[in-house]
């Protein structure tokens, strides 16, 4: 007997609704590798009528003061704390994550991120107003950019959304999200918890795949874009946007170095990275996932990490005992299992390597040494639950190899010497350095890479100051 599919909709101009011309696309729980509801497959008229919606809401919003805006976004986080248990559900059916882990390491973090953006809606900076010309009072306005058009990833899919709308709004825009094609549920739930809150057309939901974000990036409303998600979709981002010279906020993948010297305590160490490693199956683009180990402690490492990987369950979103759960998608284990497969004939599976189950898209925690600089593995993103280990002999070596990528979101350093942890710090080429640890955030410090991991920041005053433009007022002190 077959089981009736939950229906999702879109959240436009205050109202739920289909795709105008009723499409829909199946919404799959990638813990059972069974659908469970449906999504709407949007078009052309749902992205002109999202837009529509916001530009006609964006003068009322942007001419709120910023307390108006901090009230509403403070609503809306203890609206998420009270209604956690619905998001926590929506998340596990979208990404089959551990529910305990999603209570503990998503909710807190979500709402403190938009409580942060709330306070940060009441202090923006700029240069003071003064006479830098003779008889003339010079003054900056920071102002909202207008209709943003955002693509949240399906990775996190609750917390990406957070990080989207949450500074927008604060600046006082208005938005149009589009969650992943893959993960629509706890996007759509949160516009059910917003809709209450914000005035209509604030906050705009669509539902679709590649294409419906593609209309979004090219359609003439949106002052600004902004995705996270791969190198390649930024770049077609980029260029879609170069168009109408739209602003562009990019936050892509990763490849992140850890750099661990033989100072380092092997065990603390190899305890932190692996969690850092096989968090999320490594869905992460700040993923410890590329461990450099100074030669003189290689061996040892990489036995402490295979045996730390050894005894790292994934599993059922309710089993208490997993670090994670599945890969997202069949396509996600199809890449991942495709980086094993193609191993060159010096490298080493130490632990894992395959798949674990036959139901849903479950991978096992795996090591992998022996491996050279421009193998296929080290250079390109796997985003899975896979750790790989090469020794260098000196600092000078780690620099070179950490830098020898192409993306630069995030990095680590692991060593007792202080002077050396300020040397690194400097010298790798990423966005975030972490030293003796790897992958906290906060809300006050800003997240964002260099390179082809993208630019713009997420999180802090940066973050929210993307979603402002600077003006110039100047007034004649004769008139």
């Amino acid at each position: 007997m077959s089981t009736e599919l939950r229906r999702l909709r879109n959240y436009i101009d205050g109202d739920f609704r289909d795709a105008a011309d009723g499409r829909t696309t199946e919404v799959v729980n990638p813990a059972t590798g069974e659908a469970y509801a449906t999504a709407p497959l949007s078009g052309q008229a749902d992205v002109d009528a999202a837009m529509a919606a916001a530009a006609a809401a964006f003068p009322a919003w942007r001419n709120t003061t910023p307390a108006e805006r901090q009230k509403a976004l403070l609503k809306i986080a203890d609206a998420f704390e009270d209604r956690a248990e619905e998001l926590i559900a929506a998340e596990v059916e979208n990404t089959g994550k551990p529910a305990g882990l999603t209570r503990s390491e998503e909710i807190p973090p979500m709402v403190d991120q938009i409580r942060f953006f709330a306070g940060a809606a009441r202090m923006l900076e700029g240069r003071s107003a003064g006479e830098y010309m003779e008889g003339m009072t010079s003054m900056i306005r920071r102002e909202p950019v207008g209709v943003c058009a955002q693509v949240a990833p399906w990775n996190y899919p609750m917390m990406m959304a957070v990080w989207k709308f949450a500074p927008a709004i604060a600046a006082g825009n208005t938005v149009v999200l589009k969650p992943s094609d893959t993960t629509p549920a706890s996007t759509v739930l949160i516009a059910d918890i917003i809709g209450s809150i914000l005035p209509k057309g604030v906050f705009n939901v669509i539902c679709g795949d590649r294409e419906t974000g593609r209309m979004m990036v090219e359609h003439p409303t949106p002052a600004m874009a902004s995705i996270t998600g791969s190198v390649r979709a930024g770049m077609q981002v980029a260029e879609s946007a170069s168009k109408d010279v739209k602003r562009v906020h990019l936050e892509l993948g990763g490849k992140a170095p850890v750099v661990v010297f033989e100072d380092t305590d092997i065990a603390k160490a190899v305890e932190d990275i692996s969690v850092a490693g096989f968090f999320n199956a490594g869905q992460d683009c700040t993923a410890a996932c590329r461990v450099l180990v100074h030669e003189s402690i290689h061996d040892e490492f990489v036995a402490a990490l295979a045996k730390a990987a050894t005894e790292t369950k994934t599993g059922l979103p309710d089993d208490e005992d997993v670090l994670y759960g599945p890969l997202n998608n069949p396509n996600q284990l199809a890449q991942v299992s495709g980086f094993i497969e193609r191993l060159p004939a010096h490298a080493k599976v130490e632990a894992g390597g395959h798949r674990v189950g036959d139901k849903g898209y479950f991978y096992a925690p795996t090591v992998v040494s022996g491996l050279r600089q421009d193998d296929e593995i080290i250079q390109n993103e796997v985003f899975g639950p896979v750790i790989t280990v090469q020794p260098f002999t000196d600092e000078a070596q780690a620099i070179e190899y950490a830098n020898g990528v192409e993306y630069a979101l995030a990095s680590s350093v692991w060593t007792k010497d202080h002077a050396r942890a300020m040397r690194l710090s400097k010298a790798l080429d990423f966005g975030c350095v972490w030293i003796n640890t790897h992958i906290p955030l906060v809300a006050e410090m800003p997240h964002g890479g260099f390179k082809q991991s993208g630019y713009g920041k997420d999180l802090s005053a940066y973050g929210f100051e993307d979603y402002t433009r600077v003006k110039h007022v100047m007034t004649s002190l004769d008139a």
